[in-house]
């Protein structure tokens, strides 16, 4: 059954049971803004979850979830996430974001939504076309994002919806009007409060603002709000970072965006989106000033990647990407020295090995990384790494390199040299793959197994 035939089977039976319903929030909004949304919301004058139930037996299945204490149901149906819902007013206690609830009208249940943009609700039993107490359909006009209510209110009672207004601005491009920004810096220290916003909501708002199509509105929205400080401060740390009197460099801070917003304009990774937002996070505490050259710093790279798990745990980010990122980082200044003509091919295949299966995203984030204003530099850097992809691209043909690893591997290497596992293992193994990299000997197992005949003895004897 198509959207629109399931919104009528369910205006249908509305109008059997003679009860009021509305599709309200993001579905309205989206449909005005000329966009399709998989996600319906009705609300009910009345029963929710009995409403739900309803609809949910006349399509002959059942629903997916029911929340009696919260009035609302969940229904899965032809690929859309229909959401049931009493009307209610809340009332919310200091210290925790779950509110008590009170069956109401739809004022009321409009007025408790986040922002006026989502405070509109169609009427699916009578001939009125929208309902819009709040002006709601005028500031989307306007593109801009405002709370019904006073922000205070809003944001008290629910501090994640500061992060919603800064995810909607980035994701719709709206600018948030006065009082609404005024509340933000107001309250954003209620983002702390463990009790009443977990750290788990604020990074998925926060990885939200990443997937958006320029990401840097609502990072730099984070900042200017102060919100930053909060949900990731060694962001904000590289404000201004590179400035001293008369230096004059590039702000670390507004280049990391200028860099994400590079990476968003050629890829949806939202893990490359997120390597290329932190892969100068080490530069405040490795930064020194060198009279005639500026500010240098040396080290960031791996300082950047160590900081990498301290964040992660921080923010509840999935460890199995940790690794991912660490590497980026530790790498993304290794490619540009590679342009030089006298490089050489050891260079390159080590870059290569190094990087493995994430070389094409380091390339990716290194051309990201050139944001030069001049011109002529921009020229510069990009034909030069254009050189680098080129002698990456003939050196791993010519040594069959992509992925590499030893061509005799660890257990081979115990049973010719009779070893049980230990660290001289890993030596053989390694003076291996560094003669293929070197160039010594090819990237092929007879070689790379004689090679082995040729040293083992000298390293067992050292290793006794």
């Amino acid at each position: 059954m198509q959207q629109e035939k399931i919104i009528e089977h369910i205006a249908k039976i509305a109008f059997e049971k003679k009860i009021d319903a509305y599709i309200v929030g993001g579905y309205v909004r989206d449909k005005l803004l000329g966009k399709t949304s998989n996600d319906i919301d009705i609300m009910v004058i009345g029963d929710g979850v009995e409403f739900g139930e309803s609809v949910a037996k006349s399509l002959k299945t059942e629903l997916g979830a029911v929340y009696k204490k919260f009035g609302t149901a969940l229904l899965n149906y032809g690929g859309n996430k229909i959401e049931f819902a009493s009307a209610r007013k809340e009332s919310y206690n200091k210290n925790s974001r779950k509110p008590d609830i009170e069956l109401s009208d739809i004022k009321d249940d409009l007025s408790r939504r986040d922002f006026t943009v989502n405070a509109l609700a169609i009427p699916l039993n009578n001939n009125i076309d929208l309902v819009d107490f709040f002006h709601g359909q005028e500031d989307l006009i306007n593109k801009i994002l405002r709370t019904p209510l006073e922000p205070e209110k809003t944001f008290f009672d629910d501090p994640l919806r500061i992060m919603r207004a800064i995810r909607f601005a980035s994701q719709l491009d709206f600018s948030i009007e006065a009082k609404t920004f005024e509340g933000i810096i107001n309250f954003k220290n209620r983002l702390t409060e463990d009790e009443v916003v977990s750290q788990e909501r604020i990074t998925t708002e926060f990885m939200l603002i990443m997937e958006t199509t320029k990401p840097s509105i609502g990072l730099n929205l984070l900042y200017l709000t102060g919100v930053m400080d909060i949900v990731f401060p060694e962001l904000s740390k590289l404000v201004g970072v590179e400035q001293r009197q008369d230096y004059h460099h590039k702000d670390a801070f507004y280049h990391t965006l200028e860099v994400v917003d590079n990476v968003a304009k050629k890829t949806d990774n939202l893990w490359l989106r997120f390597a290329s937002l932190v892969h100068d996070i080490g530069k405040p505490r490795t930064k020194k000033f060198v009279e005639g050259t500026g500010w240098t710093f040396h080290g960031h790279d791996e300082l950047g990647a160590r900081m990498m798990k301290k964040i992660f745990l921080r923010m509840r980010l999935p460890l199995n990407k940790l690794e991912y990122i660490e590497k980026l980082i530790r790498l993304h200044l290794r490619p540009i020295p590679l342009a030089e003509p006298d490089v050489t091919d050891s260079a390159i295949r080590r870059l290569a090995a190094d990087a493995g299966e994430e070389l094409e995203d380091l390339l990716i984030l290194c051309r990201a990384d050139i944001t030069s204003k001049n011109p002529e530099k921009q020229k510069m850097f990009f034909q030069n790494y254009e050189r680098v992809e080129k002698r990456i691209v003939e050196v791993q043909e010519k040594d069959k390199l992509r992925n590499f690893h030893s061509p005799v591997d660890g257990n081979e290497i115990m049973e010719i040299c009779k070893l049980e596992p230990s660290r001289t293992v890993g030596i053989i193994k390694k003076k291996i793959e560094d003669a293929i990299l070197d160039g010594i000997i090819p990237n092929e197992y007879d070689a790379a197994k004689k090679y082995l005949f040729e040293i083992k003895d000298e390293i067992l004897k050292k290793s006794k």
